[in-house]
């Protein structure tokens, strides 16, 4: 494999997964609509970014172990996928999870690629 495809796949997942959870962790910040005080405001922000807490910590663990970074991102979209078609569903819905998830998919397949192509 040439090096620079080898790079590519390397550092590709990593860059990915930060605006990822990036992305995710500005969802967190409409708590600051509410009046929730400050230690309400804390706990709202702590319980909105779980799952940011959650990915950064398999991004460190995959930083090193891929195989650990492809199976917990593409798990990662299915539970949400599961989450949010417990509530009441709407086909809109299927739309709106298939674009969060589909990039923790997408993220998941490259570290699974680069976890094969270090393997051989």
């Amino acid at each position: 494999m040439p090096k620079k495809l080898s790079k590519f796949i390397y550092w590709t997942p990593r860059i990915l997964s930060i605006i990822f959870i990036c992305f995710l962790a500005l969802f967190s910040l409409d708590i600051f609509d509410g009046n929730y005080g400050f230690w309400g405001t804390v706990l709202g922000l702590f319980m909105h970014n779980l799952p940011s807490i959650f990915l950064t910590i398999i991004l460190i663990i995959s930083w090193k172990y891929e195989i650990v970074g492809g199976i917990a991102f593409i798990l990662a979209g299915l539970l949400y996928i599961v989450l949010l078609m417990q509530n009441k569903f709407e086909w809109y819905m299927l739309a709106w999870a298939t674009q969060i998830s589909g990039i923790a998919f997408f993220i998941g397949a490259l570290f699974l690629i680069g976890w094969f192509k270090k393997r051989k």
